[in-house]
């Protein structure tokens, strides 16, 4: 076998590639590309043993392995299409395995990429190989990852503008509760300060609840007017006409957000529907077509990717972790996860308490214990990852009485 050590830069790949005696037999800077690939392709051409001439080009390519601190773009996908075996390395795990070997803290380029060689050539069986999802299942994390990266983008605008108003229009927050819905956004670009608020009509403030969707607008439109002309402390008119700068701006983006948000939603639920495992997804209590996406997307579809239901919530980060040291044992959260895996099974699972009586039971079972709503909710996500592996080990669609059928003895 060939061991291939790849250190990435925006520009450039620092390669080394060493035999299984770990002798080294080429090192290159190649640039990024699709000439840089090609040498790539070439280098290690150049160095496999003559025996494997014989080889089916295929056979070939499998015995080498490259190591690389990423599972993504188009240089990763055309090693992966070449049928190397590819191993994404967590840079931590790189950082840690230099250590072992110089406690100096040298560092270097060439030096990550031997490094990168010796992991995989020495270690990579406790890496994982990049998972071969389908180009649907790639598709689908793509658009999936950008929905959820703008509402984590709304998410902060409308922390920010909440703050804005707290210093200077405090009752925009006692008549709004949602900031980023329609008729919020309405009313704050019309009137983003107070003074401006005073002087809307009821009949402006119902024109916004009604394109907002919302119900008995003649009574909530009084009562946002009555608050927003409540006597109130007041901001120097210049600070008060700089505040109301920066909350028009944060409404004007969230406004934008809110729209690109429900337009790449309809992207993602067409790419879920069109995805093979949809309807076993949404089978499951709590996952809807937004949510089920996310989890698709984040668990990919290799269907060789996860061994057992063990190794799915490790990486979901649902499962505990146990330090033992002498008389002393701890169990701890796994705080090293999938961030926007363990987001989405956590609302998950939250989710599945409305649906799903066997879901409540066993959270109530956690609550009775003692155990936090936060805690509990990652235990029955993590129960929830399980049966969800279950279900598409089998490609059997979710039963109730049979997932839960032991829920009491699982939560023990």
């Amino acid at each position: 076998m060939l061991f291939v050590g790849d250190d990435w830069a925006e520009d450039h790949h620092d390669i080394e590639i060493v035999n299984e005696q770990g002798r080294r037999l080429a090192r290159r800077r190649l640039s990024e590309g699709l000439d840089g690939v090609t040498r790539l392709h070439a280098l290690i051409a150049g160095v496999m043993p003559k025996e494997w001439a014989e080889l089916p080009a295929s056979d070939a390519a499998a015995r080498v392995k490259i190591g690389i601190e990423t599972e993504r773009g188009a240089w990763v996908a055309s090693l992966v299409a070449a049928g190397y075996e590819v191993f994404a390395i967590n840079p931590m795990s790189t950082a840690r395995y230099r250590e072992r070997h110089s406690t100096s803290k040298a560092k270097s380029d060439a030096g990550d990429a031997h490094v990168l060689a010796e992991i995989v050539r020495l270690d990579r069986d406790h890496h994982r190989p990049i998972a071969g999802d389908s180009d649907d299942g790639e598709a689908m994390k793509l658009v999936a990852r950008s929905h959820q990266s703008m509402i984590w983008d709304r998410t902060r605008h409308v922390l920010r503008l909440r703050s804005a108003l707290r210093e200077y229009f405090p009752a925009a927050l006692t008549a709004f509760d949602d900031l980023d819905a329609p008729d919020a956004l309405a009313v704050l670009a019309a009137a983003p300060d107070p003074d401006r608020a005073a002087r809307l009509s009821t009949a402006r403030i119902s024109t916004a609840l009604r394109k907002a969707n919302r119900r008995d607008v003649a009574v909530k439109a009084l009562q946002v007017q009555t608050v927003l002309r409540a006597p109130a402390l007041r901001q120097p008119p210049a600070v008060q006409q700089a505040f109301a700068a920066i909350v028009a701006g944060e409404v004007r983006l969230i406004a934008a957000l809110n729209a690109e948000i429900d337009a790449l939603g309809e992207v993602v639920a067409e790419h879920f529907g069109r995805h093979p495992d949809a309807e076993l997804y949404t089978s499951l209590p709590g996952l809807g077509v937004v949510l089920g996406a996310r989890v698709l997307a984040e668990f990919g579809d290799d269907p060789k990717r996860y061994a057992d239901a063990k190794a799915r919530k490790n990486y979901a980060g649902t499962s505990p972790i146990t330090r033992a040291s002498g008389t002393k044992r701890t169990v701890l959260a796994r705080h090293v996860h999938n961030d926007r895996l363990s987001d989405a099974v956590h609302q998950w699972a939250l989710c599945a308490l409305r649906g799903s009586p066997g879901a409540r039971a066993y959270y109530d079972a956690m609550r009775a214990r003692k155990i936090g709503h936060h805690a509990a909710l990652r235990q029955l996500g993590n129960r929830l990852v399980g049966i969800l592996h279950g279900c598409l080990k089998t490609r059997s669609i979710y039963d109730e009485h049979k997932a839960w059928a032991h829920h009491s003895t699982a939560a023990a």
